[in-house]
């Protein structure tokens, strides 16, 4: 017992500027639980909670979040939901912190400023706080990016986990399978074409036979959650899939646009075709739930095999028929993800939605077991957020002026870019994941469904981990670029050759240059930080 807090202190010593960063972080956190006692409601929210207590793949949604729910059910208790929650949105913080200094050697003030977007959005606060799936997919899928570039190269192992990690995050939000060919597209770059700071023979058919490996690994291990989520929904509605929604909402995505005398149609999808001109259509979810929607014209459930195909067919004739009008659709709600203010978007009430409030959302009376709704019945209690002062008016008031604007995340692609191109041979090709999973994640839901504010907050930690990236002086492993000639050895940056370096490979960097202060020969802080004797002449 002795050595924990042995542990403890050469951690804070060597992370001081993080822990004082990630302590405020960790106060707000415990207020926004005291101040909105245990949870905050969104519409969506009452779905997964009935699909949790009842155990049933809900037809619209992957219901991963509700098989979550379900495990932490025997607590009854939405404190434990949410708590965990907001662990998981500094772990992601700290992924990025982790990843930036131990494998990248990023400055200190750096890695520490690249986790403030996470660690103090008030959006990000709040989304982790409310009954919703994305601070889960975030903390799935950005642990899956994190497994596969903790290593230089990694091994089929890692991308046995990454994969699997992947495949988890898809059953909680359908967005995941957007990632799945950014992995792809890393692995082949990492494992066929090495860059030169890897080391001879890298790559070849030893390059590719890694990569095979690799693949197959991610592959099988990313299947196998999906395949036993499709079966769980084979054994309640007697389809081998996922949701009966995909087509439904494309067509929705479309139907802001779709002009039916440019399209060839048979007969069984004249029906899905409105008269409104597309300049006075409502927005796109308004074809899924509101009356405007010619999918009520179908016999309903509307999330059905029969519906859900139509539809699909529909949008396809459709972006097929018109793929300019799709194009600019899906650049325009893109677009959104960058602007400075935060617009009344999609409607009022689902932005209001994602503000701490004043009362708690109301909860749908459906007696279920005995209680008044499922989210009693979960709870064994009232269900209701209670709002209590003075905690919740300060991060009410907090969420108001705190948080990260769109144009703010756009320059942070944008180092990021810039850091990936010019540091292409080092950290420019391990960034290039974690970037593209950002863009992917604000670009896939514009181009399946519609723009919405939570996927911005969810593709942020991505973007910001590969700026953070970028300023890295070396990754670990790494052997010197051949340009520097043989004279950039362990011993030409102070350190004895062979000495802390990894089997086989180059030496680390230095822990500090002798004799130099913290700010001047610091190149892997965080270490122990012990003056080094000069080399023996």
């Amino acid at each position: 017992m002795r050595a924990v807090p042995a542990v403890i202190r050469r951690s804070l010593a060597g992370n001081k500027l993080f822990a004082l960063a990630l302590i405020p972080a960790v106060l707000l956190r415990v207020d926004a639980e005291l101040g909105y006692r245990w949870q905050s409601w969104f519409n969506d929210s009452f779905s997964y909670v009935s699909a949790a207590v009842t155990l049933t793949p809900d037809t619209s949604r992957p219901s991963g979040y509700p098989v979550y729910l379900w495990l932490l059910s025997p607590f009854h208790s939405y404190f434990l939901v949410t708590a965990s929650q907001h662990l998981m949105g500094l772990l992601v913080a700290l992924m990025i912190y982790a990843l930036a200094r131990r494998r990248f050697a990023a400055p200190a003030w750096v890695a520490v400023l690249f986790t403030l977007p996470v660690l103090y959005d008030g959006f990000e606060i709040q989304l982790e706080h409310l009954i919703m799936t994305d601070t889960l997919f975030l903390f799935l899928a950005f642990a899956a990016v994190c497994v596969l570039l903790w290593s230089l190269r990694p091994s089929w192992r890692a991308c046995l986990v990454a994969g699997l990690l992947l495949g988890l995050s898809t059953t909680v939000r359908s967005t995941g399978l957007a990632l799945i060919p950014v992995f792809g597209l890393y692995l082949l770059i990492r494992f066929a074409f090495p860059g030169p700071a890897e080391g001879v023979g890298a790559g070849g058919r030893r390059g590719w036979r890694a990569l095979i490996a690799g693949l197959v690994a991610c592959g099988i291990a990313f299947a196998g959650p999906i395949v036993g989520y499709e079966a769980w929904y084979k054994s309640a509605h007697g389809e081998f899939t996922m949701t009966e929604s995909t087509g439904v909402f494309l067509y929705s995505r479309v139907m802001t646009f779709a002009d039916c005398s440019r399209m060839t149609l048979p007969t069984d999808l004249l029906a899905l075709c409105s008269s409104v001109p597309p300049a006075q259509r409502p927005i796109a979810q308004a074809y899924i739930w509101t009356d405007a929607s010619p999918l009520d014209r179908f016999p309903p459930p509307k999330f059905s095999p029969t519906v859900n195909k139509l539809a699909e067919e529909f949008a396809i004739k459709a972006i097929e028929a018109q793929p300019l009008d799709y194009a600019r659709t899906v650049g325009d709600d893109t677009a959104r993800s960058f602007g400075w203010n935060r617009e009344v978007f999609p409607n009022g009430q689902t932005y209001d939605e994602y503000l701490f409030g004043y009362h708690s959302l109301a909860i749908p009376v459906s007696p279920f077991r005995g209680y008044s709704s499922p989210e009693a019945y979960y709870a064994r209690g009232n269900p209701d957020t209670v709002v209590v002062n003075p905690f919740a008016t300060l991060i009410r008031v907090y969420q108001r002026y705190v948080w990260l604007p769109g144009t703010l995340y756009g320059l942070i692609l944008l180092i990021g870019l810039f850091g990936i191109v010019l540091r292409w041979r080092r950290a420019g090709r391990g960034a290039l994941l974690p970037w593209l999973c950002s863009v992917a994640l604000v670009v896939a839901p514009a181009a399946t469904a519609e723009f919405d504010y939570r996927y911005v907050t969810t593709a942020v930690p991505f973007a910001c981990l590969a700026a953070a990236m970028v300023f890295g002086r070396r990754a670990r492993g790494e052997q010197p670029d051949a340009a520097a000639g043989t004279g950039a050895s362990a011993g030409a940056v102070g350190v004895p050759p062979g000495a802390g370096g990894e089997p086989g490979g180059a030496p680390l960097l230095p822990r500090r240059v002798p004799g130099s202060g913290l700010s001047g020969g610091l190149a892997n802080a965080g270490h122990d930080q012990r003056d080094l004797a000069p080399d023996t002449p």
